[in-house]
């Protein structure tokens, strides 16, 4: 696991969308992996990094997103995966965490390899970021019970296109947390 990061993408989410409740519902679902692979990093002096939407704040602050988000949706979701002082928190402007802001060279300089990526839509915002990853050669983990789409059809789609065209290794939180 060294020279590995993980992505913590769209997280912090106010829910107010068309199906933006199922949505949340489904992040939920999958916050209890997301925390368990945070552990794990700090366990291991590995960085832990959040990407997120601006919520047209446009400051990387995630206390004033959070504030901004922070509704009978997203409360308990936040509550449980709220970044710490010591994790990375960027804000991106488009659907790839890459598209517009630093991670590129945050990754750089922090020698990283490879991504662990995790959060929300995963047919939007994670496979785009997957697929901007790939195209700069990082190694790609995910996940799949640590991403999560509104529709699971489309999930579980997302999922196989990083499998299979990506070229990500996909498997359940627990594999990846005993198998290293």
């Amino acid at each position: 696991m060294e020279h590995t990061a993980l992505l913590i993408i769209d997280i912090i989410n106010d829910f107010q969308f068309k199906h933006g409740e199922t949505l949340a519902e489904k992040t939920l679902a999958i916050s209890p992996q997301i925390v368990a692979l945070k552990h794990y990093m700090y366990d291991k002096g590995l960085p832990v990094i959040y990407i997120n939407d601006h919520y047209k704040l446009w400051q990387a602050d995630y206390g004033k997103i959070i504030e901004k988000c922070r509704n009978a949706l997203s409360g308990k979701i936040i509550d449980e995966l709220q970044p710490r002082d010591k994790d990375y928190f960027l804000i991106k402007p488009k659907h790839s965490a890459f598209y517009g802001t630093a991670l590129h060279t945050l990754l750089s300089q922090l020698k990283i390899k490879k991504l662990i990526l995790t959060g929300i839509a995963g047919n939007i915002c994670v496979l785009f970021t997957a697929n901007d990853a790939y195209m700069r050669e990082f190694e790609l983990v995910i996940p799949k019970d640590g991403v999560a789409s509104a529709d699971d059809q489309d999930n579980h789609y997302a999922l196989r296109m990083m499998e299979n065209v990506l070229k990500a290794e996909v498997k359940e939180t627990w594999k990846l947390l005993t198998s290293t």
